[in-house]
């Protein structure tokens, strides 16, 4: 007979004990917090809705990612949220309506059905703002402090940013006539800078030598001072959105530097993540020695007008158990004096132990008849009698 191990969880589900939930859970309060003093509220999407609202809009490129299940009570379609951008997206354009510029922020644990590669989870913990109603740099600079910000607020050292703009490609594509196929094979193998094949598949399409040296030199034009620089010669003849594009991320390069002097800033004019989605800037955040990216973001003008308002809108999103694997100063072990109060029918003690509660300080009471003295139990304090009063003494 198969043995069954019923403590196993399926791959890449993880359970969160004591310490580390501790330390995740200081660091959500802390992020929180600092979000609500730039002005950005807190919502709750709901972890799981009709599928057909979560793959609309952002959702269509999540559709691979989302846990599908049948509702019993309406026998239609439920989808597990893959990610909580598209729901708040829903939340300011459906939802609340506004006129003006409005800053939303979120965490909450998502469900994916593959891992990364690189990060094995599939429940990342997924924490993030928005910032909808306004289309210009200023939005876009904000998101970026922002991010930058959190970082800094979790301890996260050595931080370097890559900016790139889905627009230089989109610009690109569209001067060269380039149909949906065409488009979307060629972004592919950008976003695998495969230079061989990429020079392999434009010698096959029927465009100039100058388109075809245009497209052939976004992989090249990655790197940190000059870049944009580089980009103008070898873009001549691309179109003013082109231009305008690394016009703008030149600016906002420009701004970012001023406002964080130490940070290094990498530009990438083939990095297109979110493309099939984000309409300007996008940007990723990076440490050494961690193969991925710790947060990223960017612009997705277009994503609230299929929930009935087409909004402008830019944001960022980490993972909080990646962020708090990385951080520093969060520890969750020992960082709270903990006090042991014996099992005792005293008035006083009752009294002094709700005071000491109500002041935030942690009180373990013995449970009569239990097992383990207070050390066992993680105490460094404990509650002794001393004449007609209950002090805390060490253990």
């Amino acid at each position: 007979m198969l043995q069954v191990d019923h403590w196993l969880l399926p791959e890449g589900v993880e359970e969160v004990l004591p310490d580390d939930a501790l330390r995740l859970e200081r660091l959500r309060r802390t992020l929180l917090d600092l979000f609500s003093t730039w002005g950005y509220q807190l919502v709750i999407p709901p972890y799981i809705e009709f599928l057909e609202s979560l793959l609309i809009g952002i959702g269509h490129d999540l559709d691979l990612q989302t846990f599908k299940l049948t509702d019993q009570l309406s026998g239609r379609m439920l989808g597990i949220r893959a990610d909580m951008t598209p729901q708040v997206a829903r939340i300011d354009a459906h939802n609340l309506k506004r006129d003006v510029p409005t800053r939303l922020c979120y965490v909450g644990t998502v469900l994916h059905t593959r891992g990364d590669h690189l990060e094995q989870s599939r429940s990342p913990m997924q924490v993030g703002a928005e910032l909808y109603g306004h289309a210009g740099m200023a939005s876009d600079l904000e998101v970026l402090q922002l991010m930058l910000e959190t970082l800094a607020m979790a301890g996260i050292q050595n931080v370097h940013v890559d900016l790139g703009h889905v627009g230089i490609f989109r610009g690109l594509a569209r001067q060269a006539g380039l149909n949906s196929d065409q488009e979307a094979e060629i972004f592919g193998v950008l976003q695998r800078k495969a230079r061989p094949e990429l020079a392999e598949l434009l010698s096959e399409l029927d465009l100039t030598a100058e388109m075809r040296g245009m497209l052939s030199a976004l992989p090249e034009l990655n790197g940190y001072a000059g870049v944009i620089e580089q980009a103008r010669q070898r873009l001549t003849s691309a179109d003013r959105s082109v231009m305008h594009a690394l016009d703008d991320l030149e600016q906002i390069a420009r701004q970012l530097s001023q406002a964080f002097s130490s940070l290094p800033i990498n530009f990438d004019l083939a990095e297109l993540r979110g493309y099939r989605y984000q309409t300007g800037m996008v940007f990723a955040a990076f440490v050494p020695g961690h193969g991925r990216e710790i947060a990223r973001g960017g612009r997705y003008d277009e994503v609230g007008k299929v929930f009935g308002r087409a909004r402008p809108a830019t944001g960022f999103s980490a993972d909080l158990k990646v962020l708090a694997s990385l951080a520093t100063g969060w520890d969750g072990a020992g960082c709270a004096q903990s006090i042991f109060a014996p099992s005792m029918d005293d008035a006083d003690l009752s009294e002094k132990i709700r005071d000491l509660r109500a002041a935030g300080r942690h009180v373990i009471q013995e449970l009569s008849g239990q097992t383990g003295s207070a050390v066992d139990m993680g105490c460094t304090h404990k509650l002794d009698k001393r004449g007609q009063e209950w002090e805390i003494v060490p253990v």
